[in-house]
């Protein structure tokens, strides 16, 4: 039977034509089950009832015109109560309704059973007998199972647009996605597809070895001018390390394994492009094996790098598309140098149905403030090319075709968004001073894009958060300890007499290095963090030195430990760091080490098992820094990264909230400085709560300062006090989101409610 079901599945997901697909799927199913009957209905949530859309026992007549509403009949009653019913005798049941139409008189026997994706009834599949009988368990097994794995293909379908019953596209369709970068984005869809694909390559020898060897080479060089040229013109616009993944590009261009092995491949007889093909698609296989996902993200690396030389193998003409003054871009991938191409021309969001947060182009959108979702799921991209939509990086959606409704107030909330900008510049210099006296004070997250991060002109009084992993993550190998200490000389002479907390190597769950792979079953609760860097002391003991030296004679520094579990962490981690101190100590002349400075360390409140142990870590850090990303996802069992339990991952969740004010008051009991570096501070009625508990650090993205420093100006800490109180009283996210929007509204700040 196992067989039977994959077989079923997979033909329908594979149909073109949904009229077509339904009726094999229901003869299938008639057949597997020996019965004599099985229909489908669809549901249309607009006008509320359930479509016969396919039969194998019912009238012809029928398809697409008999209605059930979702209160009436047996098939009402299985959406209604959202379980499989099965009846001996259907005309003898109450809620059996007399349809003459689809000619169903002789059956007597009924069972139905939903359809249903996320919680949400998308049909109901019905077997039906003439004689009067209960269907076996196993009978019943077979339709649930069935049922529900084609809940996802039938998601798929609707997606391509083949659910439009009367021809008609529907409007308001939205999709879910990761998030990529936030913002809100509207405007006319460009689909983008690579000018050349190495997957409609036929293979091909060629007896003119020479000649094909000279294509190649001539590619090569061609390729790697391109991407020398869009590397150059983003230096201009930005100063970030992501932009490393173009030197990685030029790095497996010129390596002598890859082009010895295409080279290998030509000499065997094989064509240019057919030896790139062979090599490409060995790597992608190869990476896309792997369990950990920073290193499947390469796999999209390498299939985009290969197309772009198969581009210039083939010579194509260069046909550029024309391009609205203002768009968004679409791809099956959109891959760093897709973005970088088009960032210039007017590009105002991107969606990419693969990759995550943890790609090359997200990174790339985060350091251009350019909106973007990853990942999009049962997204048609043939459906989408010149249609309007909404993009909303907040919360990861995607409006195709939206209704005027919708658009007006996207719209206004575009528009509240530009006011809001340049209202809040107004403050931006000046202190986060509450109206009756309350001073908090706004750092800023760092580490993605230098050049805006570093700036002093964001209002920020030092850096709460430097992650220092991005510079390890856009390598081939792990960074000496010399060019460690001139980076973070940068960052510590950016802020020189200010703050700078910088984070050590925090990699694992979904952030992995290309040259340190980490293959494991559940990431999240693996080898990361603090883990993975006391494990390996040399790279532990690398960073800190480099740390120590760029803090010479400058003194601003605090190191900060990812990912703490235990209190046997901290102790091995703060004898490495007395090490690392006491041997460059031991380098230095007595009057150098004068100005040599033991920096402050603290940990990261991340995992659920520090809460109860931070009164034992106090005796031991100089200061806490809660992760609330990290915190909530722990807290609540939910992987961020996961858009099927997307909807499930809050900070506002009451559980969240009360560890957060609990870790407050501890901090505050053992005078314990305490900050909050996670995304929770970036928006108005997380940093109003988070300032009532007693926080008196918040850490955010620099574009987020400007604001929060604004909302905390015109509040009164005395009214948090008793908002708070309430807050904590409540008992769902639901509750807690309603409630904080009425309270911002009364307090004036209505503008900050975001439409989420």
């Amino acid at each position: 039977m196992l067989t039977i079901l994959r077989r079923i599945v997979l033909e329908f997901s594979q149909a073109s034509e949904l009229d077509q697909a339904l009726m094999h799927l229901v003869s299938q199913v008639k057949e597997a089950l020996a019965t004599q009957c099985c229909s489908v209905y669809l549901a249309d949530h607009q006008k509320q009832h359930f479509l016969l859309m396919a039969s194998n026992g019912l009238a012809q007549d029928a398809f697409g015109r008999t209605s059930i509403g979702f209160t009436e009949g047996l098939v009402g009653l299985v959406g209604q109560r959202e379980e499989p019913i099965n009846i001996a005798n259907a005309q003898q049941h109450p809620d059996f309704i007399h349809a003459p139409e689809v000619q169903e008189d002789h059956f007597q026997a009924f069972l139905g059973t939903p359809i249903i994706h996320q919680r949400k009834v998308l049909g109901i599949l019905t077997v039906q007998q003439e004689h009067a009988r209960v269907f076996t368990e196993n009978e019943e097994a077979f339709l649930v199972t069935l049922s529900a794995q084609l809940a996802n293909a039938l998601v798929n379908v609707e997606a391509q647009g083949l659910l439009e019953y009367h021809g008609k596209q529907s409007i308001g369709q939205h999709h879910k996605g990761i998030g990529g970068a936030p913002g809100v984005a509207i405007g006319q869809m460009i689909v983008v597809h690579p000018k050349a694909d190495l997957t409609t390559i036929a293979l091909t020898k060629d007896g003119n070895i020479a000649q094909q060897l000279i294509i190649f080479d001539n590619a090569v060089d061609r390729t790697f001018a391109e991407f020398s040229q869009m590397s150059e013109k983003l230096k201009k616009i930005i100063s970030d390390s992501s932009l490393d993944i173009f030197d990685v590009y030029k790095q497996l261009l010129g390596s002598d394994n890859f082009k010895v092995e295409v080279i290998a491949k030509i000499k065997q007889g094989w064509n240019a492009e057919s030896a790139l093909k062979l090599i490409v698609d060995s790597y992608v296989v190869k990476f896309e094996a792997l369990d950990d996902e920073y290193l499947r993200e390469r796999a999209y690396d390498i299939k985009d790098l290969g197309n772009r030389l198969l581009n210039n193998i083939q010579n194509l003409a260069e046909h550029d598309q024309q391009l609205p003054e203002k768009f968004i871009l679409v791809a099956e991938d959109v891959s760093a140098a897709m973005l970088a191409e088009h960032q210039h021309l007017g590009l105002l969001g991107i969606v990419s149905l693969t990759g995550s947060n943890n790609s090359h182009t997200a990174i790339l959108a985060k350091a251009l403030n350019i909106p973007a979702i990853m990942g999009v799921e049962y997204l048609a991209i043939r459906q989408l090319h010149q249609k309007h939509a909404i993009l909303d990086g907040y919360a990861y959606q995607l409006y195709v075709t939206p209704g005027e409704a919708l658009i007006s107030e996207y719209h206004y909330i575009l528009a509240a968004e530009h006011q809001l900008q340049a209202q809040v510049k107004e403050v931006e210099h000046l202190p986060a001073l509450t109206k009756d006296g309350h001073s908090m004070s706004l750092l800023v997250n760092a580490g993605l894009s230098s050049g805006f991060e570093y700036s002093q002109n964001v209002g920020a009084e030092g850096v709460g958060l430097y992650r220092t992993e991005i510079p390890f993550m856009n390598r081939s190998c792990f960074p000496s300890e010399l060019e460690q200490t001139a980076l973070y000389r940068q960052v510590l002479e950016s802020f020189s007499g200010k703050p700078v907390t910088m984070r050590t190597l925090d990699v694992g769950g979904d952030k992995s290095l290309p040259y340190f792979p980490i293959i494991e079953a559940n990431p999240f609760l693996g080898w990361r963090g603090i883990r993975i860097t006391l494990d390996h002391p040399e790279i532990f003991l690398v960073q800190i030195r480099a740390m120590l030296r760029a803090n010479y004679g400058l003194g601003n520094l605090a190191i900060m430990l990812p990912m703490i579990s235990s209190i046997t962490e901290v102790d091995e981690a703060i004898r490495l760091i007395n090490q690392a101190y006491y041997e460059l100590s031991s380098e230095l002349s007595s009057h150098e080490r004068e100005a040599l400075v033991r920096p402050k360390i603290g940990v990261m409140i991340e995992v659920p098992s520090v809460i109860f142990q931070l009164e034992d870590l106090a005796d031991k850090v100089d200061f806490f820094s809660v992760g609330s990303n990290d915190l909530t996802q722990y807290l609540l069992a939910v992987d961020r990264n996961n858009s099927r339990v997307a909807s499930l991952y809050d900070f506002y969740h009451p559980a969240v909230l009360r560890a957060l004010q609990y870790i407050a008051q501890i901090s505050h009991k053992r005078n314990v400085p305490l900050s909050i570096c996670g995304e929770l501070a970036n928006e108005a009625t997380g940093a109003l709560l988070l300032m009532a508990m007693g926080y008196k650090k918040l850490s955010m993205s620099a574009h987020s300062i400007a604001k929060v420093k604004w909302v905390i100006r015109h509040v009164e800490y005395q009214k948090l006090q008793q908002i708070l109180t309430k807050v904590l009283s409540l008992k769902n996210t639901v509750s807690v989101h309603s409630y904080m929007h009425e309270q911002l509204v009364e307090l004036g700040l209505g503008d900050f409610v975001h439409a989420r």
